[in-house]
């Protein structure tokens, strides 16, 4: 099945990048609708096809790859009443711009928020540790396969991308759950956010 992927900036291209590159098929949309994104698809091919935030939110697997303080508009503009066990993947970093201040958690972790918003989903903390170009650069190096974090409270989500990542080529490492998974990943102050690790073959 496709992957929907909900934003197109640098972590969204990045990913459908990877993803088309591997053979899979990905529903992708922003704020400015399909038109906008006609553009991408051509240079991406046929294996992007661009959509409504409603059609990427469709799909059994949906990557949030917004800004934060966009998050809240964006999953209301897909429209989903019940996620129902749909897998999402939280690329997301709990800052950004005008002042790129960290956004107050209440002591939870950003991703525990972001689950709150999609109910129903199966939620999944992953590729928000590396830059869009190192992301989106081929993960199989000659010194190693490239490692992508990964945690979630659902074991078989987390099981499903982690096969996800490997069939693009990267190295999973599954952290376990959000509450302390999600924190080593998150940024700032976990300790994984930008560490470019390689794992040998």
């Amino acid at each position: 099945m496709p992957i929907g992927i909900i934003g197109a900036g640098a972590i969204g291209q990045a990913l459908a990048g990877r993803f088309v590159a591997a053979g899979e098929q990905v529903v992708i949309s922003n704020s400015r609708g399909p038109r906008s994104l006609r553009g991408l698809a051509s240079s991406m091919g046929p294996g992007l096809r661009p959509a409504t935030v409603g059609e990427s939110a469709d799909e059994e697997i949906v990557v949030l790859a917004v800004p934060w303080r966009r998050l809240r508009e964006a999953v209301a503009a897909a429209d989903v009443p019940d996620w129902q066990e749909r897998i999402v993947i939280d690329t997301t970093n709990p800052l950004g711009p005008p002042d790129f201040e960290a956004a107050a958690l209440g002591g939870r972790t950003s991703s525990e928020l972001v689950s709150d918003l999609v109910q129903g989903a199966r939620l999944v903390k992953a590729f928000n540790t590396l830059t869009p170009d190192v992301l989106g650069a081929d993960p199989r190096t000659p010194a190693g396969r490239r490692v992508i974090f990964l945690s979630g409270n659902h074991a078989g989500a987390n099981e499903r991308i982690a096969r996800l990542a490997g069939r693009v080529g990267w190295a999973a490492v599954d952290l376990g759950p959000l509450a302390s998974g999600g924190r080593l990943q998150q940024f700032p102050g976990g300790p994984l956010p930008t560490l470019n690790l390689l794992m040998e073959p």
